[in-house]
């Protein structure tokens, strides 16, 4: 049944959830495409068991509902990793379309269909090799020496974050980066989950990775959206060092606050994923 606004807030505060489908994030994201959202709730008797943002027959802020209306591009998320706001103990049947729904709402949801591509997650730092740490603190140490500084993206400006991975990404893969236009916005408007860390190189930004942060009641979700890194620098591992960087740092932080850490590279399909991450199974609707 339809739920407001502050109710879907109070299940998500409860229950848990990921960063496309935190609170915030959604009603931001709505607002800028200008897509009202209507929210369900699952009840037993009075008490609330779980919540959905609704676009339609979709996930808030759903790609596919963008393409349709015209609004293909403005902001991306990736292929992020999807927890809706479910109790333990409940299991609800959802009709909106969506894909990669995690693991943690596996038995929680009853329309679940397996997904062919899995999720690729973050390993432990003591799940790699020394061999494979030994190499990545060089790097590090390399870039360091080289008069490389690694300083935090909040340090920067929506209009500098926006500056800087517009042109790295396009020196990386040689074409604009999606929702190119709308950079400073969606950057201003997500600034509070923001995370990272940024390269310069003698004071000129090299490498750059947006990833978006939220923290639930019981894990951290953290999504790892896109990068870019100035090809003319590979030979100091520019794009291996940052994820070392944002890895290492990402787990500490978890680990202070004694939570588990849902990193999320995207669908698992790239070789270097396979160095940093384990391939999870993700379902759809």
């Amino acid at each position: 049944m339809p739920i407001d606004a502050a109710g879907y807030r109070e299940a998500w505060q409860r229950f848990g959830g990921s960063v496309a489908t935190h609170p915030l994030v959604v009603e931001r994201l709505a607002d800028l495409a200008r897509i009202p959202v209507r929210y369900l709730g699952w009840f037993a008797g009075e008490q609330l068991l779980a919540a959905i943002p609704c676009w339609g027959r979709h996930l808030a802020v759903s790609k596919d509902v963008l393409k349709k209306r015209g609004r293909r591009g403005l902001f991306d998320l990736g292929n992020a990793e999807i927890i809706l706001p479910i109790a333990e103990q409940a299991t609800v049947p959802v009709r909106q379309r969506m894909r990669y729904v995690s693991e943690l709402n596996a038995g929680r949801i009853s329309t679940l269909r397996p997904q062919l591509e899995g999720l690729a997650l973050a390993r432990p730092p003591e799940d790699y090799s020394k061999k494979f740490r030994y190499n990545q603190r060089r790097e590090l140490r390399l870039f360091e020496e080289a008069g490389g500084r690694v300083l935090p993206i909040g340090e920067f400006s929506p209009v500098e974050q926006a500056a800087i991975y517009g042109e790295l990404f396009e020196r990386r893969w040689g074409f604009a980066a999606k929702g190119q236009a709308h950079l400073e916005q969606v950057f201003a408007l997500l600034r509070e989950f923001m995370t990272g860390s940024v390269l310069l190189l003698n004071g000129l930004p090299i490498a750059i990775q947006i990833l978006y942060r939220v923290e639930a009641p019981k894990w951290i979700s953290l999504e790892y959206i896109n990068g870019g890194v100035d090809s003319r620098y590979a030979d100091l591992s520019p794009g291996s060092v940052l994820s070392f960087v944002n890895t290492q740092v990402a787990w500490q932080e978890a680990r202070a606050l004694g939570k588990p850490l849902r990193y999320s590279f995207g669908r698992a399909d790239r070789g270097y994923k396979d160095r940093w991450c384990r391939a999870v199974p993700v379902y759809q609707i």
